[in-house]
Parts: structure tokens; sequence; C-alpha cells
């Protein structure tokens, strides 16, 4: 049978056809700024505020660090894992994300299953005075979820426990996006956040959170009502509105890696919506008209519906442009707004799939697993039934505030269309995906969190990606092809700034981004600053586009 263009099989499923058809609205996912800043109570521990697990030691500044000390840090451990260099498994510990960054070598890595590891593990930092980076999903587009110091790794801090009296349920900050919408799913709840399956909670709310019902219901970060933390001086926090209140306010938007190691978040819950997916393709010719059509419509419909906008081109192929989205409501509904936008573009779409399908089944969908297993749509280093690969990337970001002028429109086609002449590397392709604002987003003020952006029309992610050679060096990182593919994408940013708002996604961190303290924070930068000088006076936690201490 057919629905909207795709064929179905007698028998067969909606997501089979969907996958086959290579359905995807979701962006490649939403990595923690500055690394991920994550972990979770072992058992859903929670409790009051304790002070640091191991008083920091007198040594002195770049005092060796023995085998010994190691050894004693992993016997404080509760789980006693710490990998070091040339220690099996430690080369596939040290992998982040995206293979570009595996030439990273950290010191150590300690695995940390309750609040009380990660402080011994400051404690440590603190007296070797090494850096260190907080890890969950490992997705930071600057790589900065390693260094050459100590990772600490929290992805044991998983367990998502529901409150069903509060309508909340806490997660631990090492809990992977897909392993949360599972569990909530089993309880008919949902909590708003991004497309990309093994991103941690972590990341992605302490940098907002833009996801397909966050028009419905809100970034992720909005959603959170308290964070366990723990500081640099190893002290277990406990923030919401009416406890470390400033603390709380940064971690909704602030960034991740700045203030802390997080290892829970108490999430509000709502009940899960069935949702209409719909995906759409024009031919390239109509590419200005769907443009035009799509950004007067899609920040302005109603809250259920969220939309992105595709628009992809490879060395020598023909560039394409694409709709998806989701509706939080009736088929006979999504199709009368889908009909509005139809009429604004001037013509029906080439092929239009709408179907509606359970909130977990499109978060699948969203995710790129529409034909996978919860336990398959992991990386096998996750899971052992994991089959995701890790595709390397590069990635730059934009707000718009206003819809894109009859100028605008053009410079978008014309840098698109120039990655047809890049001479890319292997499996080479570029584009840039768009997501609408608006709705509950837009309807909270600048600073009532750390998340500024509350003027927006669409968020805009400019991306390239390649297939790396077997046995490559960081990805091929630094070959020629891939370099003109990254040249091409900086050009292309460059060409949409004077359209854009001058603002950027703190969590598509950028690390050519030179005016980023204003790009990711705006206005709110001064009371990070505050906020950072209150918990981490020493700038324990810090990388390159960590948030300054006050001059």
């Amino acid at each position: 049978m057919l629905l909207g263009g795709l064929t179905v099989a007698a028998g067969g499923s909606v997501a089979a056809a969907i996958a086959t058809a290579g359905y995807r609205t979701g962006s490649p996912g939403a990595p923690a700024a500055g690394g991920p800043a994550a972990g979770g109570p072992a058992a859903g521990q929670t409790g009051p505020a304790t002070g640091p697990a191991t008083p920091a030691s007198a040594s002195t500044p770049g005092t060796e660090v023995r085998s010994a000390d190691w050894a004693a840090l992993r016997r404080e451990l509760s789980t006693h894992k710490l990998l070091r260099p040339g220690e099996a498994g430690y080369d596939t510990a040290k992998m982040l994300f995206d293979p570009k960054f595996d030439s990273k070598m950290p010191a150590g890595i300690a695995y940390c299953a309750v609040p009380a590891d990660v402080s011994a593990c400051l404690a440590f930092v603190r007296r070797f005075r090494l850096a260190v980076a907080a890890r969950s999903g490992g997705h930071s587009y600057g790589g900065w979820s390693s260094n050459g110091g100590l990772v600490i790794d929290v992805s044991r801090m998983s367990l998502v426990r529901v409150n069903a009296s509060a309508g909340t349920a806490t997660a631990g900050a090492g809990t992977l996006l897909i392993d949360l919408y599972n569990q909530l799913a089993a309880q008919g709840l949902a909590v708003p956040g991004g497309s990309c399956p093994t991103v941690g909670i972590a990341g992605l709310a302490l940098g907002g959170g833009v996801g397909v019902v966050g028009r419905l219901f809100g970034l992720t970060c909005d959603n959170v009502v308290g964070v366990q933390i723990v500081t640099a001086d190893g002290v277990v926090r406990e923030c919401g509105e009416d406890s470390d209140a400033d603390l709380f306010w940064a971690c909704r938007g602030g960034g991740g890696g700045n203030f802390g190691v997080v290892t829970a978040f108490t999430l509000r819950t709502h009940p899960a919506p069935d949702l209409v997916l719909f995906y759409l393709t024009w031919p390239w010719s109509a590419a200005a008209d769907v443009i035009s059509a799509w950004q007067d419509w899609a920040p302005f419909a109603p809250d259920e519906l969220w939309s992105n906008m595709h628009l992809s081109a490879a060395p020598g192929g023909v560039p394409q442009i694409s709709v998806g989205g989701t509706y939080a409501g009736s088929t006979e509904d999504a199709q009368a707004l889908l009909s509005r936008l139809y009429a604004a573009a001037g013509s029906q779409p080439d092929s239009a799939f709408v179907q509606s399908e359970g909130y977990l089944t499109c978060m699948l969908v969203e995710a790129g697993c529409a034909s996978l297993s919860v336990p398959q749509c992991h990386l096998p280093s996750q899971n052992p039934a994991g089959v995701l690969g890790r595709p390397p990337e590069y990635a730059k970001s934009d707000f718009y505030a206003k819809p894109l002028s009859a100028a605008g429109i053009q410079t978008l086609l014309a840098q698109v269309e120039l990655m047809q002449q890049v001479p890319g590397a292997e499996g080479a392709t570029g584009g840039v995906a768009f997501d609408a604002f608006g709705g509950a987003i837009n309807r909270i003020s600048k600073d009532a969190t750390a998340f500024v952006h509350r003027d927006t029309l669409f968020l805009a992610q400019y991306t390239t990606s390649w297939t790396p050679a077997p046995g490559s060096k960081d990805a091929g990182a630094g070959t020629a092809p891939v370099a003109s593919q990254l040249a091409w994408l900086t050009s292309f940013r460059a060409a949409m700034r004077p359209y854009a708002s001058g603002q950027a996604y703190q969590n598509y961190i950028d690390p050519d981004l030179a005016d980023w303290q204003r790009a990711y924070y705006g206005a709110n930068y001064p009371r990070l600053q505050r906020v950072k000088a209150a918990v981490d006076p020493a700038d324990v936690f810090r990388f390159p586009q960590s948030i300054e201490l006050p001059a």
C-alpha cells in the first residue's frame, strides 16, 4: 500500500517503510557545549549537600602523579574502574562520539556511579592541579568532553525514576536520550529533548535542549525543576528555585562543563502524545518558494506542530530540499496545516508521508532508528546490541529572528549549490537544517533561565560530514578533501551572517566562533560569570569556551 508516496508491503511496518525511504527529520544531534557535565545518582539516591569526600592536599602545583596515586583513586571509586593509557579497554573508553578526536589521550578515565565518586575525582584534580572534563554522551563538537587530564565519565549514572504524584522524573545525568524516552514511554510519559539517541541528558539540558515537542512543552532546560551537582570544592548541592537559585538558573542554558559535574536532573513530565509524522520533498527548482513558505508557516503554527527544513548537496550531486516534522493531534488537522504550507509554496510536494505513530516510535524515527530496536539504537560501546556508527562532522549555527529576505534566500540556495563543486572526501555531504522555534519556547523571558534565545523564529545548523577512510587518523580531518569541506562550511555561515541574529546555539559549540560569549549567552553572560566566581573561583572547570571569571 502507499502512505504519502512511501510503499509499504502488505503486513509491513510503517517504521520499516520510513527507514527504507531514508526519513529523518531530526538534526544530527544536540552535543553538549564544552563537553557534557554529567552524572547521576546511584539507585536514585539524593540527599542534602555534603562536604568534599576527600580534603584537598597541600601538594604544590606540578606535583607528579605517580602510579600509586592513580591506584589510590581507583580504590576510592565505588566502581573501582579507572582506565589509564596502555590498560585493557582504554582505547575504546577514550573515544568520543566523533572520531575526529580519537587522538585525545586522557591520563585517566574514572567511571563514577555515585556523587561521592565525583567528589573523590575532584579532590584528586585539585590536589594534582590536573585538567578535568566531565563526560556523558561525549558529543561536544569541540571535543571538550576529553582532555589530557582526568575524564569523569558518568555513563553508569543512568537510572530513571518516576514520581507520578509529583509529575516528575529523576534521571541520572549519564542517561542517554533514547533510554530516557524508552523508560518514560513505558509509563506513558515524555520529556522534551533532542533527536540524537546517544546524546546524554546532561549536555542537552545544560545548554538548552531543542526537540520535536519543544514548541508544545518548551526546551529540555525549561522542564528541569531540580539539579544535583558536585561543584569544584567536592560539595554535592541540590539546586532548585528555592535552593542555590543562581546556580539552578545557570544550569538551565549556561552550557555543560562550566559550573560542576551534574549527577541528576529532576524533570517535569508530560503525557506522551501520539504524533503525526510528516516528511515532504520538493524538486530543487521549487526550493525558493518552499523556503519562503516554510519560514512564514512553521514558527507561527499552533504549538502542537514542530517542523524543520533540510537543504543539502553532495559533490557532483543534485541539491535536495525536504520538510519534516511532527504534530500532536489528529491526522486530519495535520493535513489541514500542511495544506496551508502547500498553498503558500504554490505547489504540492513530489512525495509526502503523513502518518500517526506512538511517541516512542516517533522518537526512534527522529533518531534515524526507524528499523532498529531500542537496544540497537546505541553505539556498540554503549550496548552490546548497538549498531550505530560514529560519523565525523563539522557544524556551525545561527539563530534567525526575522524571515529571510529574497536576497537571503538566494544566498542560501547559492551556498548549498556550491557544495556540488567541493572536492570533498569519500561520502561527503553538506547542508543546513532549520528548526522552527516559537510557541512555548518563546513565551519564556530571556532572563528567566540562562538560555537567552527567546525571540527567534528558527535555528540553523550548518553541517558537513564524510566517510573516513579505513585506518585514517582522526577520521582524516587533516586531509585536503576534508579541509575543503570545512572551508565551504565556514564560507557558508559567513555568507548567511548578514541575515541572521548574530547569536549561536551553545549546544552546537563552535571552536572557531570568536564572539562566543555574546553569541551563546547575550545579556545573560555577566550573571553567568558571577555564578562561576561563586562556585568555581579557582576555575577548575576550564576549556577554550568555558564561562570566564569576572575581570
